[in-house]
């Protein structure tokens, strides 16, 4: 196919691409032959469906032409070389980033500083600073000595920019750190510019947030592959990079590009399941906080979430409404035993779901997807909070369970013995309090306890009320077990032994109490933040926030703790890590504003809440009152 011009309408036309699950998460596709247009050269491409080539906008008077364009014959990237204009028609409403950090609280602007005006400097990985920073760090003491005076300053810092806009955080920004040490560090996550995003909406610092939203959309589901396979079409990827090339046909300029990578470059070629689903997330809330509502209305973006969607909800092979996904998909990305259904992605899921109903235009072709989306709901609703729910009662049900039932009617319907159950859970789970467990198969329950697996179930209502006030019992409860002296356990316990090494693989990395496995991260103190604050008990989260700011700044930000009560610095934990930094700015925030948490949670449906009461009526074990439903619904 030949381009006769130098742009084509990105939500034009979408083929159908085969995605029958993500644990599948590479698959076949055809291959399109595209030649795009650029400097007066054709090069050669190839794409599953068709793209933007190139997009035009304008931003501070700066004529900005993204096309795609092929590094070392090895990824596909954005590129943007900048030119003076005196008038463009752009993608972007308003001035883009000229207010940028310049309208938030007096404070804040002590802290952060005024960027207009001043020159940049330009450094390797794309990113820029003011060139004055130098004189900003010697006279910051005089600005104050809190520690959120000092972490707003580093969360300014971690900013990355593209053509003189911010589009982002790097992972962490250790001066400790090598070039060749940081890995991908240096690298904008999806996941990780999460909490960066809630602080910076929080503060009214819209633009950066606008920015990463609609170029990640952009490298969305460019065609990466590895070993001759290629993601499925909606795919985000798990993070970029803004890398400075030089400009074809002259080796004097350079130009920056937004290098992806979709796992074909991660350690362990993980696939990032979770960056989709926190791109919507993050979309609404963009929304709600800023109101502006042009940004989820656009028709790139409407088509990005339609994307994602069926990518979500394709048919395949798997008989639940749980996303199936392979091991390390979400925040735990390496080996860790949560291949399968794990708890984590099911709560993004929903919450995704719900937060793409609500931003979804009403239109006769999506009608479809939405009846598909509404369905899914009710499943996935009613499967998580019946099969994934423990308490004590709970537990001495399935302590009890017969095996090898062959009905419809069976009690213990995916065939658990109680042997499963660890000793160490017996002793553990409070008289009051409850969770869900990590992982649901046939045959199979992963009793350890995940934490933002179930704070987000609380936060996205995929818990009932009386389940997500279980879930702060149960941590208020097991308050040395899950804080301790930094919050918050990523899971509990921790693998040890036989165990650890035939799950992990003898993960140097993953050792007992270090890491995913059973380490502490203070970015969740966000996730914590929120959930308390909905279910009205912030004084929960205020209670992790002390014990959090005894350590965090003098410890340097640190990823994650080891040891079991969090005592020590991770043995490889980065220093300045910008999602610790961050969780902890958005959880001191919604302390002082908690009103401002509901632009973040999900409200309890209604008709679902009405689908499960009527479903509850069928299960002889849980009765709740009868309403009447319009509806049917197939679970």
């Amino acid at each position: 196919m030949m381009m006769g011009t130098t742009e084509i309408v990105r939500h034009a036309i979408f083929g159908a691409a085969p995605a029958h699950s993500f644990a599948g998460f590479f698959a076949n596709t055809p291959q399109l032959d595209v030649h795009s247009k650029a400097h007066g050269k054709y090069r050669r491409r190839s794409s599953s469906f068709v793209s933007r080539c190139s997009v035009s906008r304008m931003s501070n008077n700066c004529f900005r032409d993204y096309r795609v364009r092929n590094i070392n014959d090895r990824s596909r990237s954005f590129k943007c070389q900048c030119q003076r204009v005196d008038d463009a028609d752009g993608m972007t409403s308003g001035d883009a980033n000229r207010t940028w950090f310049t309208e938030s609280v007096s404070q804040a602007n002590q802290i952060l500083g005024d960027l207009n005006g001043q020159k940049v400097i330009s450094f390797e990985n794309g990113s820029v600073m003011p060139n004055n920073e130098a004189s900003n760090h010697s006279s910051y003491k005089t600005r104050g000595n809190s520690i959120e005076d000092e972490a707003w300053r580093l969360l300014q810092d971690s900013v990355v920019y593209y053509c003189g806009s911010p589009v982002g955080t790097i992972a962490a920004k250790d001066p400790s750190d090598s070039s060749s040490n940081c890995l991908n560090y240096d690298q904008v996550f999806i996941r990780d510019f999460i909490p960066s995003g809630m602080a910076f909406l929080l503060k009214g610092e819209y633009d950066i947030v606008r920015n990463f939203i609609l170029h990640t959309l952009q490298l969305q589901s460019w065609e990466k592959t590895m070993d001759c396979h290629s993601p499925g079409q909606g795919l985000m990827p798990a993070s970029f990079k803004v890398r400075t090339v030089p400009l074809d046909g002259d080796d004097s300029a350079t130009e920056e590009v937004l290098d992806p990578d979709f796992g074909e470059a991660a350690i362990g070629r993980v696939a990032p399941v979770d960056s989709g689903l926190w791109w919507i997330i993050l979309l609404r809330a963009y929304g709600k906080c800023s109101g502006d509502l042009s940004v989820q209305e656009r028709i790139d973006v409407q088509t990005g979430i339609k994307m994602i969607l069926k990518l979500c909800l394709a048919d395949g092979f798997d008989m639940f409404p749980t996303l199936l996904v392979t091991d390390g998909s979400c925040m735990i990305d390496r080996r860790m035993g949560i291949h399968g259904h794990p708890l984590e992605i099911q709560a993004l899921f929903y919450s995704a779901l719900l937060s793409a109903r609500e931003m979804l235009a009403p239109e006769d072709g999506s009608a479809d997807l939405i009846r598909a989306l509404n369905n899914r709901l009710i499943a996935l609703s009613f499967h998580t909070q019946e099969y994934y729910w423990v308490d004590k009662r709970k537990l001495n049900e399935i302590y009890r369970y017969k095996q090898e039932e062959y009905s419809y009617d069976a009690v213990n319907k995916f065939n658990i013995y109680p042997d499963q159950i660890s000793p160490w859970l017996v002793e553990w789970m409070p008289d009051k309090g409850g969770y869900f467990i990590g992982n649901l198969q046939p045959a199979h329950m992963d009793f350890r306890f995940f934490s933002l697996g179930n704070l987000w179930s609380v936060v996205s209502s995929l818990a009932t009320t009386h389940q997500s006030h279980a879930i702060l019992d149960l941590i208020e409860a097991k308050w040395s077990d899950l804080v301790a002296d930094m919050p918050f356990k990523i899971c509990y316990p921790a693998l040890e032994g036989q165990e650890w090494r035939i799950i992990t693989g003898s993960d140097p990395k993953n050792t007992p109490w270090s890491y995913h496995n059973g380490g502490s991260w203070p970015t969740l103190l966000w996730q914590l933040a929120v959930a308390c604050i909905k279910m009205n008990r912030p004084e929960i989260a205020a209670k992790a926030i002390d014990v959090a700011e005894r350590r965090l700044a003098a410890d340097k930000w640190p990823e994650y703790y080891d040891t079991k009560r969090a005592r020590f610095i991770g043995k490889q934990a980065h220093l300045y890590q910008t999602w610790s930094i961050a969780g902890f700015l958005v959880a001191k925030l919604l302390i002082e504003k908690p009103d401002a948490a509901r632009n973040i949670w999900n409200d309890e449906d209604a008709e679902i809440v009405n689908a499960l009461n009527i479903m509850a009526d069928s299960n002889p074990r849980r009765k709740r009152g009868r309403k009447v439903l319009k509806k049917t619904y197939i679970v």
